[in-house]
């Protein structure tokens, strides 16, 4: 059986309960995928971008749902052995990509304030959003996974002063007619990286010019691996703490809040404290 084959199988058999059920029970349940749709799966050349393609080709060919999909990849200024990796990855998993030129690595390194990571993530997905309405695109696929999710969350919390979770999929506000897609919301980080080590792949990690020129093992100082480091210790006295970081972002009980944000406006608890609320409407 030739290699792409058998990466294709381990998905929908050996690690059918872990990656392909939770896959297809995210792309139902969250509505991501429907008639029509036109979707690019963004590749960075790591793993969980490469298990979506596969996961969204798989759903291609099987799934009840016509859709069509195009894989693109954006090189934001990788050295030439990352380019190479991703490119001989994408043949071995016999994935038809289409890959595109931006000079993001250089516009972020030079501005060399601390990390520049959102930033860069934010260019990114512009770059992304443009590249694919050009295609005829109207959805771009991310590889966020569970644990993104929750991370994020945690981030929001504990560094961000706000409760804001990471929605499955979301409109674009600047690109018209453009929605993004997370179809990896339920699967779990480590069934990722046991698909990986089962198929015996490598894949890009970090890439940045950031990360090399600091030297970092992966970036350790930041805030990200700190909140991932949380978890697993969390979890290991509990195996529902991860879960229930997840419940939470859906189960906001809005009586016991001193405030709360919807649609860029502030409300705090006073506006209803004392059934003012029922009286103004009364008025």
């Amino acid at each position: 059986m030739e290699k792409y084959k058998e990466i294709e199988r381990s998905i929908i058999v050996r690690f059918r309960k872990e990656i392909w059920r939770e896959f297809t029970k995210a792309v139902r349940d969250y509505e991501l995928i429907k008639e029509g749709d036109f979707i690019a799966v963004c590749i960075s050349g790591g793993k969980d971008s490469f298990l979506l393609a596969k996961c969204i080709e798989e759903l291609k060919k099987h799934g009840k749902v016509n859709f069509d999909v195009k894989y693109i990849v954006m090189d934001p200024g990788y050295n030439k052995e990352n380019r190479k990796q991703i490119i001989n990855n994408a043949k071995l998993m016999n994935l038809n990509i289409d890959i595109f030129d931006s000079d993001i690595f250089d516009s972020v390194y030079k501005l060399d304030e601390g990390s520049p990571c959102y930033l860069c993530a934010r260019m990114r997905r512009g770059c992304l959003y443009s590249y694919a309405q050009k295609l005829g695109c109207n959805k771009i696929a991310l590889g966020h996974h569970f644990d993104d999710v929750i991370e994020t969350t945690l981030l929001s919390i504990i560094y961000g002063g706000e409760i804001k979770g990471m929605m499955p999929k979301l409109h674009s506000d600047n690109f018209f007619g453009m929605e993004l897609i997370r179809p990896l919301y339920l699967v779990r980080e480590k069934d990722i990286k046991a698909w990986a080590k089962y198929n015996d792949l490598k894949f890009l990690n970090c890439a940045c010019r950031f990360t090399e020129k600091n030297n970092d093992k992966q970036n350790e100082n930041s805030k990200r691996l700190e909140i991932k480091e949380l978890i697993n210790i969390l979890e290991k006295k509990s195996k529902f703490v991860p879960y229930n970081i997840f419940k939470a972002t859906e189960n906001v009980n809005l009586d016991m809040m001193r405030g709360y944000k919807t649609k860029g406006k502030k409300h705090n608890f006073l506006e209803w404290y004392d059934g003012k609320e029922n009286k103004d409407e009364e008025k």
